[in-house]
């Protein structure tokens, strides 16, 4: 049985490029065709693939026995990384009954004023993306809230929808709870706080000047008066249905963070944050115990009154990942499949062959993370197809694997939001009531993280490298 450290396989009849490029590039018309011309779930189209790809490894001489264990390979390697997927699902749905959300919605609410409305934005959309571990979530709830602050303080919408493009997108690429973060790790076989510790490196310095740049941008408004009105309805909904103690509230997450910079694992820390906040739930809110444990399978939406806010405080549960958790079983099934067969190696040998030093080889990444994207208007497969074909040309170049995930995250994460056609520009764009293409050029952070990490390569500073056993 195929283990996570087995070798690649040999061929019986190695793939040429002929052979190699129909097979890629009918996965990518496949998944093209499907999800923009015909609207069919990305999980139907995956088996699509799976079996275009199957048929094409039976022509080069493999038995069914042969194809199911490179398949499983595929799998084996990110069980770990499955795990945390569920967990994922527990801690979400257990921080909405902690209150801990509710928590940052009210108080962060609390600090909006005209002239840093835009910083203050940011801030506030980065704490919900890395508390909730989704940018869709951050975007349709307290973005669509700032769209509405920012319209009545003439702010022009474009702006305030990038700066919520920006926040919603720092807490998918760094929040341990989401599934691109976990992805990442998982598909380039690094674990998941090492993962995001690497990204810090690039994301800390693109973070700061956005946060500069929308500092200085929102100084030209500070004459305005705030919707209090719209403000004090969501607070008076929010304090309907929680206790807003910080300190309580907060605790699930003191509790994560404090093991985390421990060094515990990512599932020990998640578990333990599940369980605190479970309490706190129970305890501090008054839940009731049977509610509360249900919502770990399956959340109901809460009941402010206020529709947006119960959407959101009605996410998480270990159901509510199911999308993500077969999607990903599914595409890594494939990557075993193109990996072990020769095809998806014979096909980039000469691309990644010619990115002979470490700058050419980030901006290869970087540049295949926004075509991928681009071809198959998703995040997932992007990250997971880049991190696996990446990988060993970043080990030949004596960089640490935290390098290959952190910079396909900074290529495919970053630019999913910022392409029209792709099922997060759509979103985004549905959610906020503004073209993407009218967003782009305010969401800073999505386009300076990659052009931060070009210049710090480019530098040499931040290029961790693979430890010498």
């Amino acid at each position: 049985m195929p283990t996570p450290d087995s070798q690649e396989r040999s061929p019986l009849h190695s793939p040429g490029f002929g052979q190699s490029l129909v097979c890629f590039g009918g996965i990518l018309i496949i998944i093209a065709v499907g999800l923009f011309a015909f609207s069919i779930s990305l999980h139907s189209l995956m088996f699509l693939c799976l079996m275009w790809t199957a048929v094409h490894v039976r022509l080069l001489g493999y038995d069914y026995q042969a194809i199911r264990e490179m398949m499983n390979a595929g799998i084996v390697r990110a069980l770990p990384a499955l795990y945390i997927f569920m967990l994922i699902g527990f801690l979400i749905a257990a921080l909405m009954h902690s209150g801990t959300v509710a928590a940052l919605i009210f108080h962060g609410l609390n600090i909006l004023q005209p002239s840093w409305f835009l910083a203050a934005g940011l801030v506030l959309c980065s704490l919900m993306s890395v508390a909730t571990g989704t940018s869709w979530g951050t975007a349709g709830t307290l973005g669509v809230v700032l769209i509405g602050i920012g319209s009545a303080l003439s702010i022009p919408l474009p702006l305030v929808a990038g700066m919520v493009v920006c926040g919603a997108t720092f807490g998918d690429k760094m929040s341990p709870v989401s599934d691109t973060t976990n992805l990442a790790a998982m598909s380039a076989e690094t674990t998941l706080f090492r993962h995001i510790g690497a990204m810090l490196y690039t994301t800390v310095p693109a973070f700061v000047i956005s946060f500069l740049v929308f500092l200085w941008l929102g100084m030209r408004y500070a004459g305005e008066d705030l919707p209090q009105a719209s403000i004090v309805e969501i607070q008076q909904g929010l304090s309907s249905q929680y206790s807003l103690g910080l300190i309580p509230t907060l605790l699930p997450l003191i509790v994560m963070l404090g093991l985390s910079l421990r060094r515990y694992a990512a599932e020990v820390c998640m578990c333990a944050s599940i369980v605190t906040a479970v309490a706190v739930a129970m305890i501090y809110q008054g839940g009731n115990p049977v509610t509360v444990l249900n919502s770990l399978w399956s959340n109901s939406p809460g009941q402010t009154g206020i529709v947006m806010l119960d959407e959101l405080l009605g996410r998480g549960g270990l159901l509510s990942m199911s999308w993500t958790l077969l999607l990903s079983i599914m595409a890594l099934a494939l990557g075993g499949l193109l990996f072990q067969s020769g095809i998806l190696p014979e096909l980039l040998k000469g691309f990644i062959a010619r990115l002979r030093s470490r700058l050419a080889l980030i901006a290869g990444t970087l540049v295949s993370g926004v075509a991928s994207n681009m071809a198959m208007g998703e995040a997932y497969i992007s990250i997971i197809l880049n991190c696996q074909l990446f990988r060993k040309a970043y080990e030949a170049l004596g960089l640490d694997r935290v390098m290959v995930s952190r910079t396909v995250e900074e290529g495919a994460t970053m630019s999913t939001g910022l392409i029209p056609w792709t099922t997060a520009g759509a979103f985004y764009a549905a959610t906020l009531g503004v073209p993407v293409l009218d967003y782009l050029p305010y969401a800073f952070l999505n386009y300076l993280n990659p052009i931060v990490s070009l210049i710090m390569t480019g530098l040499g500073i931040g290029l961790l490298k693979a430890k010498i056993s």
